[in-house]
């Protein structure tokens, strides 16, 4: 059974799914993953425990903090996926990585010459906890702010709270997510 329950933020509605005991979703409602935000009666159950750690987690964030990543949470992908989220999990807050940067540590670990940047854009658009797993620290090469599932001004707001330094970054002109 799937498990669901929406966050109120100051950027927008979350919505947060679980298998009962850990986290296996977390995106803005409107993320190009928006159809996974409707919930059955039976699906709706904002007191699981896992939920009430989520939202602690988020308030604190969203309140400009930097809280540890402590929330439980099962990821389901290939094992390229998996270790894209892993390396995405270990990116400090407020700062930033490229694609290509991360493509280059995954041929390193595996003795390659290069990876795809555009294989590592892949996953990382795929993640399926948002925000506590932080996709929107990954930009594109040059400053590019490219692609983000819940939305580049989305992408902006997030990496603006961290205090990110904005002006080193532009918006593509075309050719992203939303």
């Amino acid at each position: 059974m799937e498990y669901k329950c929406f966050y109120e933020s100051a950027m927008g509605r979350i919505i947060l799914t679980s298998d009962g005991e850990n986290l296996t979703g977390l995106w803005f409602t409107t993320s190009r993953f928006s159809e996974l935000c409707e919930i059955e009666k039976e699906q709706f159950h904002e007191e699981l425990p896992v939920f009430h750690k989520t939202r602690r987690w988020l308030n604190a964030y969203f309140k400009g903090q930097n809280p540890k990543i402590d929330v439980p949470m099962r990821l389901s992908g290939s094992a390229f996926c998996l270790r894209v989220w892993e390396i995405l999990k270990t990116i400090p807050y407020g700062q930033t990585i490229t694609y290509g940067d991360i493509a280059k540590q995954i041929a390193a670990e595996q003795g390659k010459a290069k990876m795809s940047a555009q294989a590592v854009g892949y996953a990382v658009g795929h993640n399926p906890i948002s925000i506590i797993i932080p996709c929107h620290r990954v930009v594109g090469a040059k400053g590019n702010l490219t692609g983000y599932g819940g939305g580049l001004d989305k992408k902006i707001q997030l990496l603006t709270l961290e205090n990110v330094a904005m002006d080193a970054f532009y918006r593509p002109k075309r050719g992203t997510a939303l």
